[in-house]
């Protein structure tokens, strides 16, 4: 008896489906079945794809994908239509994909298969879930889409294993799972789930040659279903021992595949029989294949987050030994998004002088380049510092060499403009003598430090400055002195911490005043460490608590890197020295250069007196004050060819303090009373400090004289 006859008799067909000529050869049972009359026949393919249910079609096409890529057979069960669109019968192919090659290199396959008629289930009966039926494909695809969200969320290799070990596939579920990689010639367990700890050693550095399912994975790319213990045994002896002990009756073993390379497999054990059907099949490859791309996602952001973090660590340096009298802070915060690297940094440079220098700065962008441009620039500076150059000749040689970087890279050529384009820089170099607290601060369009004083008022130090360093290569930058009094803490910062969050300068300002101020130090001190808990408590203010680092209304409030510098000269009421056991008021000093080129600081010099008496119990006195300040620095500046140079202290308890400001020049001429008219537009300034203050002098010196008057407090506040 022939095959064919005994097919016929089971009304089974053969059939041929050549994917390279696009024909499909039939048996004359095959024929029948699909509607055609019975006889063998050679037909088109889109003949005989005119037969099947065009959802069924579909499933057939990801079957057939499915079992070329793991070499199995391809099961399905399809719905026969008539000319009309009418269902004629359901039937069950098996085929089994075999590879051809063409004339022209071309890889190809043939199926090569039987067609079986089923039985529909009759009204009344339960059906088992099939592709046809919709039920599972419902599932197996919400299945999926949750996956997907889940494994495209992850951001690192641990929270990808830990999305792969909670989810629940429709219909069977793994009782465990092991993910496996390779390096070089060996297969290493990168994690696993359902396994106590140290179950994986065994897998640990297991040779490629292995007689092993995941490693014969790796080699062939193809994907393994065990089905039974006998099949692991059959198929695996030597390494069936290793497996036999956790208990498990079926494993599938799945590629990770990216780019057509194999980077990896994936293990999947059950507890309980499965068959692996089609279906079943199907949805381990595609989870597998969203695991892999996972993976490689996480790879890649670990990488570049360790070299994000490399790079950020080799540019920000740590604060050099310990200052006898002072206490320095830093805190550098990149930007929330991209490569976490940018232009902000910060230096402490010792000095041949026995000082030390303090560098702050902020190349434009917040990019790889603007953070190759500030390492390049932070160690142009440090070198110039440490030749011994003062302050003004250190950021002139430095504006040189960033605009000489900046014209060298300025070339034509195929690439970003952006890219080519010259960038600036903003700076600010303090240096600082530890043993008197003088300060000499060159500027570069930076933001002015600010210094908060013993009893808490904070003040913003004007300073001379100049262009951003690479606009103009020949530059000067004027020098501006003056002392940090013992007890006193200096701020240096870049403007991401003024401007973030929606802030001009102003705003800006007055956000982080309230900070410094509200963290005055009681009378007893504080702690050690006090400075560092200030820098958290100033970056925290501006970007927010962590648990706005997060997606959704809170979003992360990093506009741009952050950088900021504390400098304290230690003192009783600092919080980082000693605290006094009865300590006294301190006095609030402020001192401030306005030169003859400058005359527009005289304005900085009336905000100054108003924040040095912003807690003064009479507005009328600040105003009187300010309206003498003005006039005193005035007549320096048009009746001498000189700087004016002014001091101011307040010294005594709240309501009854003594308030002395000193206004020097260097001419020796003494100022004089006069009577103006009432049109006159000078010759007042005398007559102002007779009505308003409650003494003033005229104290001649070596080289110039000192103007001075003093004004105390009239009436005490309610509050003090």
């Amino acid at each position: 008896m022939r095959t064919e006859d005994v097919l016929a008799a089971v009304a089974t067909g053969l059939w041929r489906w050549d994917n390279a000529s696009g024909t499909v050869s039939l048996d004359g049972e095959a024929a029948r079945l699909l509607g055609l009359p019975a006889e063998p026949a050679v037909l088109p393919e889109a003949a005989v794809r005119s037969r099947f249910h065009p959802v069924d079609w579909n499933e057939v096409n990801g079957i057939v994908s499915l079992a070329v890529a793991e070499g199995t057979l391809a099961e399905a069960r399809l719905r026969i239509m008539d000319v009309d669109g009418r269902v004629l019968r359901t039937v069950r192919s098996r085929s089994k994909p075999v590879e051809s090659r063409s004339s022209d290199g071309r890889v190809d396959y043939e199926l090569i298969g039987t067609i079986q008629e089923i039985a529909e289930p009759q009204p009344g009966t339960t059906a088992a879930h099939t592709p046809i039926t919709g039920d599972w494909r419902r599932s197996r695809e919400a299945f999926l889409l949750d996956a997907g969200r889940a494994l495209a969320e992850a951001r690192s290799t641990a929270e990808v294993l830990r999305v792969a070990a909670s989810l629940s596939m429709p219909g069977f579920s793994p009782d465990g799972l092991a993910v496996f990689g390779v390096a070089g010639d060996r297969l290493s367990v990168i994690g696993h789930h359902g396994h106590d700890a140290g179950d994986e050693g065994p897998f640990t550095e297991m040779l490629l040659e292995t007689d092993y399912p995941a490693a014969e994975v790796v080699r062939t790319g193809r994907a393994i279903y065990l089905a039974s213990p006998e099949d692991y045994k059959r198929r695996f002896p030597a390494t069936w021992p290793l497996a036999q002990r956790f208990d498990r009756v079926s494993w599938a073993f799945l590629p990770l595949i990216v780019a057509g390379r194999t980077m990896g497999a994936w293990m999947a054990a059950f507890k309980r029989p499965a068959s692996f059907s089609p279906d079943e099949r199907s949805v381990l490859t595609t989870v597998a294949r969203m695991l892999a791309q996972a993976l490689q996602r996480a790879g890649v952001a670990e990488s570049e987050r360790e070299l994000t973090t490399g790079l950020q660590r080799s540019m920000m340096p740590q604060l050099g030994p310990e200052i006898p009298g002072m206490q320095i802070a830093a805190r550098y915060v990149p930007t929330g998004g991209g490569l976490q690297v940018g232009g902000d940094w910060y230096d402490m440079i010792p000095l041949p002088s026995g000082r030390f220098a303090l560098v702050i700065g902020d190349v434009q962008g917040h990019d790889v380049r603007a953070a190759g441009l500030m390492g390049q620039l932070r160690i142009a500076v440090r070198a110039y510092a440490s030749e011994g150059h003062r302050p003004d000749a250190v950021l002139s040689r430095a504006s040189r060499f960033l605009a000489g970087l900046g014209a060298s890279q300025d070339s034509p050529g195929d690439g970003d403009p952006d890219a080519q384009s010259p960038r600036f820089a903003t700076c600010l170099y303090v240096e600082c003598d530890p043993r008197t607290g003088m300060l000499e601060v060159a500027r570069a369009g930076h933001p002015d430090p600010a210094v908060r004083m013993t009893d808490g008022t904070v003040l913003m130090r004007p300073t001379a400055g100049g262009l951003p360093l690479g606009i103009v290569p020949d530059t000067d930058y004027p020098t501006t002195r003056f002392t940090l009094e013992p007890g006193e803490t200096m701020m240096l910062c870049t403007d991401g911490l003024i401007e973030t969050g929606g802030h001009d300068l102003d705003t800006g300002w007055a956000r982080l005043r309230a900070v410094l101020e509200a963290d005055v130090p009681a009378s007893g001190g504080h702690a050690p460490g006090h400075l560092e808990t200030l820098a958290d408590l100033l970056v925290q203010a501006v970007h927010g608590p962590s648990s706005h680092h997060t997606t959704g209304p809170l979003a992360d409030r990093r506009e741009d890197d952050i950088a900021v510098v504390l400098l304290c000269r230690e003192g009783g009421l600092c919080g980082c020295g000693t605290p006094l056991e009865h300590p006294a008021r301190p006095a609030r000093r402020t001192m401030l250069t306005v030169a003859q080129a400058e005359p527009e600081r005289i304005k900085g010099a009336r905000q100054q007196i108003r924040e040095l008496l912003h807690d003064w119990a009479d507005e009328e006195q600040v105003d009187s004050v300010v309206l003498m300040v003005s006039e005193m620095v005035t007549n320096v500046l048009v009746h001498t060819d000189g700087d004016a140079v002014l001091v101011a202290e307040a010294v005594g308890e709240l309501g009854g303090r003594r308030l002395r400001v000193e206004v020097a020049d260097a001419s020796d001429e003494l100022p004089h009373k006069r009577h103006p008219g009432e049109m006159a537009s000078s010759g007042r300034g005398v007559l102002l400090m007779e009505m308003l203050a409650d003494a003033w002098g005229v104290d001649p010196r070596g080289e110039g004289k000192s103007i001075w008057f003093e004004l105390r407090e009239q009436s005490k506040r309610p509050d003090a």
